[in-house]
């Protein structure tokens, strides 16, 4: 009997022992929450500290994060949603190229039945969780009073934009623009450089060669603005024309203290992707959130720089 009983002991302890090995492989093997943020072009400044925003907070949380960079295609960031569907992410976190393409990437998602959470570009279709964004209209209209203030309501100006299909510039450019109506400063020349810094140069000197009395330049992302500043630089006219960015990135702010640039409407880029995943974050654990989250934006000079 006592044999028996031993023999019991050993069974169930075994079996005890077998099953916290079992536990403890399934907990040692268990995955992170993974999310998916496709971005339209790690090239730019401004979207990889959107990144970095969305990186860190991720850390914080103990979440993974796969990051898909389309690298100024569209075609290839819808791909790139396609390949994040696949690879089975909770939430996918959307920086658009463009508007239209957005439609057929978020499509994609609400099919996959994934929520989606959209950066800084809006949308033209498709069902989205939230939208986070910087007040562009009024950032825009920011640009627009500093410019006026500064040439005294009068002179000529040029409006650089980024890809047209952008909803985000768009509003930086109705904003841009009213002012400038207003004011009754006309805009001279107008023309796209799709957020690229070597198109904002070319794009610039084309147009001081029908223009070269131009009084000031207002760049719907700081990667043009640089463009043209380099421009204006070649053609001997630094200090005679005033450059107007958007974004607030490292370079252009180094421009501005060199008083190359004038001025930047400066965007919270790491504070964007924060909110966006975090937002993710209370979606996947259906929480109430707002549709739209506005993050402000602030005119960066070298005045309010040497007051930091």
């Amino acid at each position: 009997m006592r044999r028996i009983l031993t023999l019991s002991l050993v069974l169930i302890l075994g079996v005890m022992l077998i099953g916290t090995g079992c536990a403890n492989r399934k907990g040692a093997g268990s995955k992170k929450m993974r999310v998916g943020y496709s971005t339209p072009a790690l090239s730019n400044q401004f979207w990889n500290r959107v990144t970095a925003g969305i990186k860190n907070e991720a850390i914080k949380n103990g979440v993974d994060v796969v990051v898909a960079d389309a690298q100024g295609d569209s075609g290839k960031q819808l791909s790139d949603i396609e390949d994040l569907i696949q690879k089975n992410v909770s939430a996918i976190l959307i920086s658009p190229w463009d508007t239209d393409t957005a439609a057929s990437c978020l499509k994609k998602a609400n099919r996959a039945k994934i929520p989606v959470i959209v950066v800084d570009i809006g949308t033209s279709g498709g069902e989205y969780a939230a939208f986070i964004v910087s007040d562009n209209k009024e950032g825009g209209r920011m640009a627009g009073r500093y410019i006026a203030e500064k040439l005294g309501d009068k002179g000529k100006a040029v409006h650089i934009q980024c890809q047209l299909g952008a909803r985000n510039a768009q509003l930086r450019g109705e904003g841009f623009e009213e002012i400038m109506k207003e004011k009754g400063i006309p805009i001279v020349a107008k023309q796209p450089a799709d957020s690229r810094r070597d198109l904002g140069m070319s794009v610039m000197e084309n147009i001081l060669q029908g223009n070269p009395d131009v009084n000031a330049v207002f760049a719907q992302n700081d990667e043009m603005a640089l463009g043209a500043l380099r421009a204006i630089e070649t053609s001997g006219k630094k200090g005679k024309i005033m450059v107007v960015g958007f974004d607030g990135n490292d370079d252009a702010i180094s421009a501005i203290k060199d008083g190359g640039m004038s001025a930047s409407v400066g965007q919270q880029p790491e504070e964007m992707g924060k909110i966006a995943l975090d937002t993710a974050l209370k979606v996947l654990k259906k929480e109430k959130v707002n549709k739209e989250i506005f993050v402000p934006v602030k005119l960066i000079t070298k005045e309010s720089l040497e007051q930091k």
